[in-house]
């Protein structure tokens, strides 16, 4: 047995029906280990509940994997809005969210939630942020100017694989975005932020 494997077997089991759109998703798609998958599922359902935000902003939808994790967590009322940019997602995701048990708790939009995420006039209790690693500054920045103080943002990838403090990647864009963003956050004296070595990296950052 695997350290990986023992982790699993000692954490909330998979629901069945993520287990199915996880292994849907990599049959389907191209790349499926984009979604989150078990751990980190659980993981952002069990942040769910211990934040309990009203409102929750999803930056890069995919196979809805998230989306789904995350919503499992609100409490009664609570609605998460996810964009996704890649309009060819939209005909294996939509049906995937509608059809799961906390569908009704979700607004799946297809756009550039750069630009249309304050359109909705939300002030946010917690971001996810999933989306292209190239404008991840920009992105963060957009989170913030609607985030409420005391809010969360979990920014996904930020290790990268390791790409981060590799310099055979360091002119690859996407690691660039990456390490911008990184580099960013860690001088922002607005917030508190941790970096977790879980999965890809995820950074829990919270709004002072």
């Amino acid at each position: 047995m695997t350290l990986d494997e023992y982790i699993l077997q000692h954490t909330e089991p998979e629901p069945d029906y993520l287990y199915r759109l996880w292994r849907a998703t990599h049959i389907h798609t191209i790349h499926g280990r984009m979604a989150s998958g078990h751990l980190q599922g659980r993981l952002l359902k069990m942040l769910v509940k211990m934040i309990r935000p009203q409102n929750i902003l999803e930056i890069g939808t995919f196979s809805g994997y998230s989306a789904i994790s995350m919503a499992e967590g609100l409490d009664e009322g609570g609605r998460l809005y996810t964009f996704e940019i890649n309009d060819e997602m939209e005909d294996f995701t939509r049906p995937w969210i509608e059809g799961s048990s906390v569908g009704d708790k979700i607004n799946f939009i297809i756009g550039d939630a750069l630009q249309e995420a304050p359109k909705l006039g939300i002030t946010f209790d917690m971001a996810f942020m999933d989306g292209d690693k190239r404008t991840y500054r920009d992105c963060y920045e957009m989170v913030m100017s609607i985030l409420k103080p005391g809010g969360f943002i979990l920014a996904d990838n930020t290790l990268w694989d390791g790409h981060v403090i590799d310099h055979a990647y360091d002119k690859d864009r996407q690691t660039q975005g990456i390490e911008t963003f990184n580099d960013y956050i860690a001088r922002d004296t607005r917030v508190e932020q941790v970096i977790l070595p879980l999965r890809d990296g995820l950074t829990l950052i919270r709004k002072k």
